[in-house]
């Protein structure tokens, strides 16, 4: 399936089928294409917690207004950010040209250090970028998924183990649906979407 197909036909799917397993060589593709997500100063600081114990997903399950989705899709993936990414700044830029080392690690800590509110908006957005292109890939590969932030995000940090330094942006169930998404309730005009040059 070509990018744009998967675009077009990529919806919030509800549905799954409960007895369908991913392969582990296609959820490591999945995984690994999401990774390839770009993230500010290459900081990649998002983590995909694989819920894979049923135990585990019945309880999310019910932290989630009992959504079968939790439970019933192939993969529950817990989209999370170490907001501390950023502190271990050389790591990300090992294989480049000393002359980028030089210039970005200092810029990284110098854009920030103590500035909570940046870390936090940079973690959203990169997990943002990195959600889209986990469920372009599902797409593209077969599957439906359904992003998901309707859940008591305290108990779902207390049923995975959080770090501190962690956060939850939202959730992705994977797998083969079963029912199609509801028809598009409606898109805004594009004219009312795209402003040229200003408001």
């Amino acid at each position: 399936m070509n990018t744009i197909d998967a675009i077009e036909s990529r919806r919030a799917v509800k549905h799954y089928d409960p007895t369908h397993r991913m392969p582990e060589d296609e959820i490591r593709k999945l995984l690994s294409l999401a990774m390839l997500s770009p993230t500010a100063f290459n900081i990649q600081h998002w983590r995909f917690v694989l819920v894979r114990d049923p135990e585990r997903r019945k309880q999310i399950r019910a932290a989630a207004w009992d959504q079968a989705q939790v439970t019933d899709a192939s993969l529950l993936v817990v989209v999370c950010a170490n907001q501390d990414a950023w502190k271990d700044a050389s790591r990300y830029w090992q294989n480049a040209p000393k002359a980028a080392q030089d210039a970005l690690v200092p810029a990284i800590h110098a854009y920030y250090n103590g500035r909570e509110q940046v870390q936090r908006d940079e973690t959203m957005r990169s997990c943002g970028i990195a959600g889209q292109t986990l469920m372009l890939a599902a797409k593209a590969m077969g599957y439906d998924s359904c992003p998901m932030d309707g859940f008591d995000f305290d108990a779902v940090a207390r049923i995975i183990g959080l770090p501190e330094n962690h956060l939850i942006a939202f959730m992705v169930a994977v797998g083969k649906g079963t029912q199609e998404a509801w028809p598009r309730p409606g898109q805004l005009p594009y004219e009312e979407v795209v402003i040229e040059n200003h408001f």
